[in-house]
């Protein structure tokens, strides 16, 4: 059994590295796009917003995750197990690609279908909301939907007074707009770190509940920060096929397309992260760019190959993930 802990914990850190893979990169994609920053000072930025987002928001979204499904202790550690696996192997598909995919619904995707193959239906929380607060796979499932459609329209409605402003601006009005996607994409990394890093966060928590080393969801700082730090290596290690995907080939946008999508994208995942729902920053930020191309004009620029691929990946990301998660189930279960 304490092989089994120690592996379950490794798995869901190494989830949160492959997370890093494709959601983290996008908290910089627009700025390294728009050639503000280079890699390795993008990276730097990331890395410290990532780490400062989960310790000061606090662990909504890691209680939200923590208590998707509801297992009996002695399956528990098997079916997170195989649950991450389904998650980390669709996340790695998905990089080889280089299509942005949502952790998140690799995330939820391979717990509940491992769940509800192992113990039933009534293994997984359904939930809804409580007040504005997503709670269970159906509250969730409900802001990873709305979440991509608050982020096209956050694109699209900052995308058009910031247009007029540029067109107002000076040359040093431009450097101070680049000086804005500097400040826009760090306040992107910090949201993202909230929502992200504590997704890992939760699941090593309810590892702890259903190992017996914990008696209920609790997050500590430890914790915290290996999640970010996992979070962060998987950017600067994996991330920047992603970094192509979202910043040129949906659209190849400009600093001021980079400033709204940066800022839009970081007002709904900062929102999200305050209430508790876990969001998937790839959706976001991927839709935060289209819109940034509509509201632009540019529709017809808008490669919409790329994004019907994306909009593939999203939909077949759920039932992937399950499937690879229940063909792991049987090795878990000899491993715990």
């Amino acid at each position: 059994m304490e092989f089994a802990f120690l592996l379950a914990i490794a798995v869901a850190l190494l989830f949160a590295f492959t997370n890093g893979f494709l959601d983290a990169a996008n908290a910089v994609a627009a700025l390294v796009a728009t050639r503000v920053a280079g890699p390795a000072a993008a990276i730097l930025l990331a890395a410290f917003f990532n780490l400062a987002g989960p310790i000061l928001l606090g662990g909504a979204v890691a209680d939200t995750i923590g208590k998707i499904v509801t297992v009996p202790a002695g399956e528990g550690l098997a079916v997170i197990g195989a649950g991450l696996t389904g998650a980390i192997i669709w996340n790695l598909i998905a990089h080889r690609r280089k299509i942005p995919s949502s952790s998140s619904h690799a995330l939820i995707g391979g717990l509940v279908g491992v769940a509800l193959i192992s113990s039933g239906i009534d293994a997984v929380h359904w939930g809804g909301l409580e007040g504005l607060r997503p709670v269970g796979v159906l509250g969730v499932m409900l802001v990873l939907v709305l979440a991509p459609l608050l982020g096209l329209a956050a694109g699209y409605l900052l995308e058009m007074p910031l247009l007029w402003l540029g067109q107002r601006l000076s040359r040093a009005g431009g450097r101070r707009l680049a000086q804005g996607q500097w400040l826009a994409s760090a306040w992107l990394s910090f949201a993202h770190g909230s929502n992200d890093a504590m997704k890992s966060v939760g699941i090593i928590a309810a590892i702890m509940v259903v190992s017996g080393q914990n008696s209920e969801l609790t997050v500590s700082l430890p914790i915290v920060i290996a999640a970010a730090a996992a979070l962060t290596l998987g950017t600067a290690l994996g991330g920047w096929g992603i970094v192509k995907t979202v910043g040129r080939d949906i659209y190849r946008i400009r600093q001021l397309d980079g400033l709204a999508t940066q800022t839009g994208s970081s007002l709904v995942i900062f929102a999200a992260s305050a209430v508790g729902a876990p969001v998937s920053t790839t959706q976001v930020v991927s839709s935060s760019i289209v819109g940034t191309g509509i509201g632009r004009g540019h529709r017809r620029h808008i490669d919409w190959n790329v994004v019907r691929a994306i909009l593939i990946t999203w939909v077949t990301t759920m039932p992937a993930a399950a499937l690879f998660g229940v063909l792991a189930l049987p090795l878990w279960k000899a491993i715990t």
